[in-house]
């Protein structure tokens, strides 16, 4: 670490929240990650409680050339933050709705779960992400891919202000006609252009929608999901879906009927009636038998239960890719490595339906990229310690390659995780102007490349 104990002091006397190095009390309980196979291991760490903090940490940072990391719930974390000033955000709690204008603020430690249960209060509702334990803030820089994107789009589409510090240490109130540069790149590049603190979006109207899970066994797998792939050209923009095959271990927190066996898991999110609903999921229903069939008349306020992701850490190594059509051949090939008897290692194989708004450039364009030839995202989640790491990712890799007939060979940013740090590898979320244009613009606002604790855009 390039500082020394003055400057430490110096930077103490200058923050609200803690300021930690390795050994103090305290320094540990600031780093845990959702994904335990990332290890954070900062020279220092601040616990921000306000923007001023914030600064603070920036500008020691760049006045001792130590790069720095953001770390919030840890859901996105992918690049250890050795050696680095780790900014912690989760004390940034601040979560403001104004039910009349429908729009809402959220500092960076919120978390979906706080939001929804405000927001369902008031008949409100925004582009969430599946998993209610991560932020609103770092989920919606990545772009935020959710339960209503279909619909909806991505969250970046509805984020009309964002408070963000630079690698000047300035606090900056950015949007379209304050900064249009910026606020376009920060909207889908993540952490690459600075510390956003606080953020600013539309919300649209919402009270109940109808939607849920239902849980098939492994053996109709084929069946759920070639009828998935013909059922999707049919339905309208309000229905979002996805089908994930899970194989979820024999834990106290997966339901009895579920642990240690293969599952179709079907989930639905529909902004439509539950009469018309229930008519376009009775194909399914007619397949057979489901285990579990959670699918009905549901609040906002439980949209976790669609996906059901879990909410303890748990050590994960994932990955993707995007395709442009699903034919037979290509659900044919995703069954034969990762349905019945494959001996696939995967706890999660998901094929979840793009396009509809997710297609559409929004009426603020970002840098959210990879929209007109997307129709579905694959995702691909294994769960293991360290020496099972290799095997896993190329159990993944393999996957991915036998779906390349198909594959646009470009990736979601936030399905970007620590097998993806490659130099380069950033550049399969973004099209190639976009990518030139971003790299511009981390020339003119980060120059010293302040900001690489993440999928990194280097100018």
């Amino acid at each position: 670490m390039n500082a020394n104990a003055v400057d430490v002091a110096t930077l103490r006397a200058a923050v609200t929240g803690p300021v930690l190095l390795a050994g103090d009390d305290g320094y540990a309980e600031e780093l845990p990650t959702y994904n335990l196979t990332v290890v954070h291991t900062p020279a220092v760490v601040v616990g921000a409680t306000n923007a001023a903090d914030v600064q603070a940490a920036v500008r020691f940072a760049a006045a001792h050339d130590l790069p720095v990391a953001v770390l919030g719930a840890g859901h996105g974390s992918s690049v250890p933050s050795a050696g680095a000033v780790l900014i912690s955000t989760r004390r940034l709690a601040g979560l403001s709705i104004d039910e009349t204008a429908r729009t809402a603020r959220v500092e960076a430690g919120v978390r979906w779960s706080e939001f929804v249960d405000q927001a369902s209060k008031v008949g409100l509702a925004a582009p969430n992400g599946s998993s209610p334990t991560v932020t609103v803030v770092g989920y919606t820089l990545g772009g935020g891919l959710g339960p209503f994107g279909r619909r909806h789009g991505y969250a970046a589409d509805h984020v009309t202000a964002l408070d963000v510090v630079t690698a000047d240490g300035e606090l900056r109130h950015v949007t379209v006609d304050s900064e249009p540069d910026l606020f376009w790149a920060l909207r889908g590049a993540k952490g690459n252009f600075g510390v956003v603190v606080a953020i600013e979006f539309t919300l649209f109207p919402l009270v109940a929608f109808y939607g849920g899970g239902i849980f098939f066994p492994g053996e109709l797998a084929a069946d759920v999901l070639h009828l998935f792939r013909e059922w999707v050209k049919t339905v309208p923009e309000e229905m979002s879906a996805s089908v994930g095959l899970l194989h979820l271990p024999p834990a106290p927190f997966v339901p009895e009927p579920l642990r240690d066996r293969l599952v179709a898991h079907l989930r639905i999110t529909y902004l439509g009636g539950p009469a018309d609903g229930a008519v376009m999921v009775a194909p399914f229903r007619e397949l057979g038998t489901p285990i579990i069939d959670a699918v009905g008349p549901l609040p906002y306020s439980a949209i976790a239960s669609v996906h059901s992701d879990p909410v303890d850490p748990l050590p994960l190594y994932e990955h993707g890719t995007l395709l442009r059509d699903l034919p037979a051949e290509a659900v044919d090939e995703f069954l034969r490595l990762a349905g019945p008897g494959s001996g696939s290692p995967l706890v999660l194989a998901e094929i979840r339906h793009m396009g509809g708004a997710l297609s559409r450039a929004p009426q603020l364009p970002n840098a959210v990229g990879n929209r007109d030839d997307t129709l579905f995202n694959v995702f691909l989640v294994a769960a293991g310690g360290p020496p099972d790491a290799a095997a896993l990712h190329a159990y993944e890799q393999q996957v991915v390659d036998a779906l390349a007939p198909w594959s646009t060979g470009r990736r979601y940013l936030n399905f970007l995780f620590a097998g993806d740090t490659a130099p380069g590898t950033a550049t399969l979320a973004y099209a190639p102007e976009s990518w030139e244009r971003l790299v511009g613009l981390k020339r003119r606002y980060d120059p010293q490349n302040l900001f690489r604790i993440n999928h990194n855009i280097v100018g």
